[in-house]
Order: C-alpha cells, then structure tokens, then sequence
C-alpha cells in the first residue's frame, strides 16, 4: 500500500503551518480600506469521493467535509445547547473539518469541525446576531469547535499509525445518536430501551422513518431490563438513520502555486462533479444580479483568484499573509468585527475559508429558501491556547450574497 500517497495531505499542511512567518498583528489583515490584496499562494482544499472508506475515520485524522464528524477527542462530545442551533434550538449539522496541528505540543493532533443549521431562514437570523459586536451571549446557527491532543494521549498510539483497514484507535468513543451520528445519544427509546439519541426530534423522526416497527424486533432478540450498558461505540461503526446528512466527501489538500492548470485541466474537468458550463453560467449569472460596481469588482476579483482551481471549497491561511477573498464588498467585518478568543483573551487569526462551491457538491439546490452562502470565514485562537474543555468555541464570519435581507 502506497502509504506515502495517504499521508501527503497532513505532511503537506504541516509544512506550510510550519514555515517562519513575519510577526505582524493579524488584524491589519481587515482593513476595509484596502482594495488591493496580496496574491500570496495558499493551501487550497478540494473534494473527492474517498478512495477507502477506512480513511475517514477519526483515528486517520481525516480532513472531510460531509456525513458525519471524526471526532478527535471521542469521548468528551460537545453536548447540550453547543450541539443546538441557538435560533431554532435543533441539532446542528456537521459540515466539515480540517486537521491542522501545529509545532504546540499539546497541539500535536490538532482538528477544527464546523457545524451549521441546514435552515436558511437560521442563517438569516444568524447575521442579525452576527452585526451585533461581541455580544455576551450570540444567537448563532454557525459553530466552530477547537479540539487539540499532545502527542501523548488516551485516544492514539504515538506510533504512526498503519495505514489500512486492520488500524484501530486505542479505544473507543461515546455512544452516538442512532439517527445523525453526530452528538452524543444519551436518551433511550422507553420502549426498547436499546436505540439512542441526542435530542426528541431525532428520535420522533427514528421513529416515524421505520424505527416503530423495528423497535419490536428489537425487543424480542435483544431482550433486556434497562437500557444497553453504557458502553460506547467506535465511529467507524456507526451507521445512522438520517437521510439528510449531507454526502460525505475527502478534503485533498494543494499549494495554490502548485495548482497547474494547464496540465491538470483535461483530467480535473473530466472528472469533475462540476461541469465548466454550469460554473460559468452561475457566476454570470451572480454577477448579472449585482447592482452596485463595487460588489461587481469583487466579484470580478473572485473570480479571477479562483480562476486556476475553479473546484476548491476551501481556502487554508494560518501562518501566511493572505486574506481571504471576497466574493462580494458588502457583508465583511471589519477589524473591530473579529472577537477575541473566548478562552485566552488573546488575537484570533484567520485559520480557513469555505467557499459556497461546497453547496453544489453537497446537493443543494439553488433555490429561494435553499441553504446559501457567499463566504464562509473561520478566525481562531492565534495562540491556540490550551484550555480545560476538550473542544474550545472558535468564530465564523458568514457573509451572505444579500446581507441586508430582512425577516
């Protein structure tokens, strides 16, 4: 097995994390003023159908978008109101997440997981909430957790781990919720008293999609006095009930200067899930719809940064100059805008971006109400700092195509 092909991504993004950067206060980087951007090459994040689904579990330190989440720390999973849209107060849906350890010690193993409500409607909301500067408790349907392991941990081997299917993590990870795989599932169907979940919509929908008639079956061959012991559930397992997950991709990671082109364009567009008609028509069809120049210019701008990869869904900037590119001038923060880091009080940085491309990947039709996004931006912990939580709240900055929509 070509193990090196397999660990190409992480060696990658370590190398670049790595490299000495110039001290600078990151906050310069928001300069509202400043039209003109550096075109500093940057890590950019594709899509591809996994070649192995063994890869995506959590003890190969995935980078993955879609399904559900490889936690990190297995055992310690958010829970409560922090898996909960605060809008309409529903589980959140896993989005993606990024591997990025750094030179940190207790950063070793580093993982950044996303998660939103899939309501377009909380999405609106959310920037209501968004504008109001650093309120003491925001309303946000957007989440970002922080979770980072030293080399030395009760999770993984620091061994480097052998790349195959027989690979096991040292030990397994709380019992997940039956129907979206996602949070923790510490409530028990009262009548089985076998199948778990994390919240009473999830176990209203098991129930209605079929679990009704097996949870008799259930009974019968698995007859107990309470509920299953409280063991756990490794991720890799898992099989959820939910068929609205988003599908579930691999992030492959690229340098951005590395990015040819010219030589990859045959290959890239033969296989592409996006044809070259579609995505041109969509732009021009955004930029049609743009009433003021300036928004015209950036989107002109995006378009022409994202020109030589028109497929990347992602935008990786920690440790670089770089900012992230907007598709359009109205919606960005301001440098007042970024928090600072609920946990340290110190500067966060900018550490991704996720481009709406991801949308067309994952399914999601362009409609009025449809789930929708021109930018994406995740600032975290400059420092990351350790703290007591195994996963820390980090910020995300959403920037809409029509920010000044009303509900």
């Amino acid at each position: 097995m070509d193990t090196d092909a397999i660990r190409d991504p992480v060696d990658k993004l370590k190398a670049i994390q790595n490299d000495d950067v110039e001290d600078q206060d990151e906050y310069d980087d928001f300069d509202d003023d400043d039209e003109e951007e550096e075109h500093e090459p940057i890590t950019l994040g594709f899509i591809d159908k996994p070649k192995n689904q063994w890869s995506l579990c959590r003890q190969f330190f995935p980078s993955k978008a879609g399904g559900v989440p490889a936690w990190l720390d297995p055992l310690n999973i958010p829970s409560g109101k922090s898996s909960a849209c605060d809008i309409c107060g529903e589980p959140l849906q896993f989005l993606l997440q990024v591997y990025a350890p750094t030179e940190k010690e207790t950063a070793f193993h580093r993982m950044l997981l996303v998660f939103m409500c899939p309501s377009m409607k909380c999405l609106l909301r959310d920037q209501h909430e968004q504008w109001k500067r650093h309120p003491e408790n925001p309303s946000r349907s957007v989440k970002v957790f922080r979770c980072q392991l030293p080399l030395v941990n009760p999770f993984y081997s620091p061994e480097c781990p052998q790349y195959n299917d027989s690979h096991k993590p040292a030990g397994s990870g709380a019992a997940l919720c039956d129907w979206c795989g996602t949070w923790k599932g510490d409530k028990f169907c009262s009548s089985c008293r076998q199948a778990r979940y994390c919240s009473e919509k999830h176990q209203v929908m098991s129930w209605r999609s079929g679990h009704k008639i097996a949870c008799q079956q259930m009974k019968i061959s698995s007859p107990v006095s309470g509920p299953k012991k409280n063991g756990t559930t490794s991720l890799e397992s898992q099989k959820v009930g939910s068929k609205t997950l988003w599908p579930e991709f691999e992030i492959t990671i690229e340098d951005e200067s590395e990015y040819n082109r010219d030589i990859s364009e045959e290959n890239t567009l033969a296989n592409s899930l996006i044809s070259r008609n579609r995505t041109d028509d969509t732009m021009n069809s955004l930029l049609d719809s743009f009433k003021g120049d300036d928004d015209k210019k950036s989107w002109a701008s995006f378009q022409e940064r994202i020109a030589n990869a028109p497929e990347q869904v992602l935008r990786y900037y920690r440790n670089t100059n770089a900012k992230p590119i907007w598709p359009v001038s109205s919606g960005r923060p301001s440098n007042a805008d970024i928090p600072r880091c609920s946990s340290c009080s110190g500067p966060m940085c900018c550490e991704f971006q996720i481009l709406p491309q991801l949308l067309y990947y994952f399914g999601i039709d362009n409609e009025v109400d449809s789930l929708d996004w021109a930018s994406m931006v995740v600032y975290a912990c400059e420092a990351s700092c350790d703290t007591t939580l195994p996963y820390t709240r980090e910020f995300a900055w959403v920037q809409l195509y029509s920010p000044s929509t009303t509900i």
